[in-house]
């Protein structure tokens, strides 16, 4: 086996986040669905920053999100996606670089702009996205590095990114690279729709062993097993996948593997300010425990953790260290 340059790689969509606060109102004159991720063209997404109120921009992208936040937990962190050469693309980089993620994929020289998705905050925290995929849907099999692959601990893959076929065979190219040098794969099923429009090829790479690990929060579970009934959902998915976590919010999350379904409580949180991120976030500390050798529960614990650090604040990355705050609540990395 190669030694291991990272502990976790990420693949997936290269965004730039535009972030505002909105009422309810707005989303319903805008024909937003709340809380949904929506997919919307160059036309749309000018339409939208038009019409929205005072934004930040940060880096994104539900993959890239949690890379930064492996990287907050002091772990070795990589990153792969595709941005254009414009402005856009080139603050990608510079943010996720600065944070000490490795990014070498060659920018676009022609084509699409870099993503953008612009998410709204309702009083609530919770978060509506409407994004424009642009130059990150042109990731290809040839953006796909060897070697990087071969040396990452976990390889992590992100539904959102499974739209494009190009995309997909990235996907595929890194998952058969990762396990033909004793790696291990992982995917997030991202979002409920995703999941409707790829329900069958998604249980295809779970039970075919493609991806080895599976993250879902309660509606994305559901979907994917056509039942409102999580229990049964639960089953499906312990006989299905080799090892899977489910977020459940304030109640924590359940992780399955054939043995076992253990529950495991939500770290506390204050306020809710901005939803955006939870799911990225947990993925990153739960893969940073596993890729580090702790224990299922250990690796949910630290998810919680990152999970409730970025719903305190604005913006889908951490606002300090992981490692720090791991090591205040006895659970160093």
């Amino acid at each position: 086996m190669t030694a291991s340059r990272y502990d976790v790689l990420g693949i997936g969509n290269a965004i730039v986040d535009v972030i505002a606060r909105a009422e309810d109102d707005f989303l319903v004159a805008q024909g937003m669905h709340k809380g949904a991720m929506a997919l919307i063209d160059e036309a749309r997404a000018k339409a939208i920053y038009d019409a929205m109120g005072p934004a930040m921009e940060s880096s994104g992208g539900s993959a890239a999100n949690t890379i930064a936040g492996v990287a907050s937990f002091g772990a070795r962190a990589a990153f792969v996606g595709k941005v254009r050469d414009d402005e856009l693309g080139k603050a990608f980089a510079h943010d996720i670089r600065s944070i000490n993620v490795a990014f070498d994929t060659k920018p676009a020289s022609d084509g699409a702009s870099t993503a953008r998705c612009y998410i709204m905050v309702t009083p609530d925290g919770e978060r509506t996205m409407n994004t424009y995929l642009g130059a990150a849907q042109d990731l290809r099999p040839s953006d796909i590095d060897e070697a990087q692959i071969a040396a990452a601990e976990v390889v992590y893959l992100e539904g959102y990114l499974w739209d494009p076929p190009q995309a997909k065979e990235a996907f595929i190219k890194a998952s058969q690279i990762a396990h033909k040098n004793g790696r291990r794969v992982a995917l997030t099923l991202s979002d409920a729709f995703c999941v409707d429009r790829y329900r069958g090829e998604f249980l295809d790479l779970i039970r075919k062993g493609t991806v080895d690990i599976v993250f879902a929060n309660e509606h994305e579970l559901r979907s994917l097993y056509e039942t409102a009934d999580f229990a049964v959902a639960s089953m499906a998915l312990q006989k299905d996948a080799r090892l899977a976590v489910v977020t459940r919010s304030e109640k924590g999350c359940v992780v399955i593997d054939k043995d076992a379904m253990t529950a495991v409580p939500a770290a506390p949180v204050e306020k809710v300010a901005d939803v955006t991120g939870a799911g990225d976030l947990f993925a990153a500390g739960f893969l940073v425990g596993l890729a580090r050798g702790k224990d299922h529960k250990t690796a949910a614990r630290l998810g919680g953790l990152a999970a409730a650090e970025v719903i305190q604040h604005i913006g889908a990355r951490p606002a300090v260290s992981l490692k720090a705050l791991a090591a205040e609540n006895g659970l160093a990395v």
